[in-house]
């Protein structure tokens, strides 16, 4: 990809983010603009479109910023301890795929990678643009299995998601009379549930093939194609992962836990926000949100993230006003945000090391 062409990709996905948290933002506010004028005895239709957008950007973050400072402190802080063993369980389950194909990483060095990539997460494309870098990383921690090494994250990632979309799938089971009754709820779990069939196609080629039995010609033409030896190298590792069931079983059953802190961490946030909103409920909108978002839309899936709260639980069933909705969202990605400054703080720290590191390896090998 040429670099103008990727800048104008970069660009053109920023405008979405921002287009997608103005119109957010702005109806959100509009609403709490309305409330507090109606307090003061003013009717919100007698304004101009112009007074009532001053009004809005005006009265609206005042109301935005209550919501949000109505969090506990102890809760906001046991939901960090969540999304901590969040990235805890992701390290131990990426550890597993490295053994697979034989690749031995402390977990020490393994913590530290994810956390940078965790960091990059940030401001990279959907939720999971961080993984490039930790392929990067991944990939220089050897000299005779580097594609193997990328492909090691590829598959944790892969892996970890289709095991969320599982997750959000079995949970609309106990909420069917939520999601049937309601027409966004529909939508949402309806392309969950794509998501779900695309990612269980995707992993049964990579993990267990079969385009090369009906098609023969398929292996000669990757060997073909740039850096196909790598990605044939990368296929088979694949092959080796998905061939140990055991370790396949225990990767899905480490998701699945990862994905419950992942859920505790919003709930929690939404008791510190005294917001009632039934456990069950919240294991089913969590998981679809975060796997909708994670698509590379927007940077760190901001906009469709917010848009996707708001629109869920303020749905007549549950009855959250989009501006406590809004806050929740805000809130759990703090705590993101929070553990991605820790990242930050690990990549300056090991970046001229590692650069060190790198240097000694050279001067090794020459």
């Amino acid at each position: 990809m040429s670099v103008g062409k990727k800048n104008w990709t970069i660009v053109w996905r920023m405008s979405v983010a921002v287009v997608l948290l103005g119109w957010i933002f702005n109806a959100i506010f509009g609403i709490e603009a309305k409330l507090s004028l109606a307090n003061q005895g003013v009717f919100w239709d007698s304004l101009s479109k112009s007074q009532q957008l001053r009004q809005a950007w005006s009265l609206g973050p005042k109301g935005l910023w209550h919501h949000i400072t109505l969090i506990e402190p102890k809760a906001f802080a046991l939901s960090l301890f969540f999304m901590a063993m969040t990235i805890f369980l992701g390290v131990v389950r990426w550890q597993i795929v490295l053994r697979s194909n034989g690749l031995v990483l402390s977990f020490r060095r393994a913590l530290s990678i994810s956390m940078v990539a965790h960091f990059f997460n940030a401001f990279l494309l959907g939720s999971t643009g961080g993984d490039l870098i930790k392929a990067f990383y991944a990939a220089r921690e050897t000299h005779h299995k580097k594609p193997e090494a990328v492909m090691t994250v590829f598959v944790d990632r892969v892996l970890g998601l289709w095991a969320m979309l599982l997750f959000a799938i079995l949970m609309s089971i106990p909420n069917w009379w939520l999601w049937t009754g309601n027409r966004e709820m529909r939508w949402v779990v309806g392309f969950t549930f794509l998501l779900l069939l695309a990612a269980t196609t995707f992993l049964v080629l990579a993990f267990w093939g079969g385009v090369s039995k009906k098609w023969p010609q398929a292996r000669s033409l990757l060997q073909r194609v740039p850096f196909g030896s790598n990605l044939e190298r990368s296929l088979e590792g694949c092959r080796v992962f998905a061939r140990n069931q055991r370790t396949l079983l225990q990767c899905v059953g480490i998701s699945m836990l990862l994905n419950t802190f992942c859920v505790l961490q919003l709930i929690t946030v939404a008791r510190g926000l005294h917001l009632e909103v039934p456990n069950l409920v919240m294991f089913m909108i969590v998981p679809a949100v975060i796997c909708i978002s994670a698509l590379p839309i927007t940077p760190s899936g901001l906009g469709v993230r917010e848009n996707l709260f708001v629109l869920l639980l303020s749905i007549p069933a549950l009855g959250i006003f989009e501006t406590q909705a809004l806050a929740l969202s805000l809130l759990a990605y703090a705590g993101s945000l929070f553990w991605s400054l820790a990242g930050g703080l690990v990549y300056l720290f090991l970046k001229k090391r590692e650069h060190l590191d790198e240097f000694i390896q050279k001067e090794e090998l020459a």
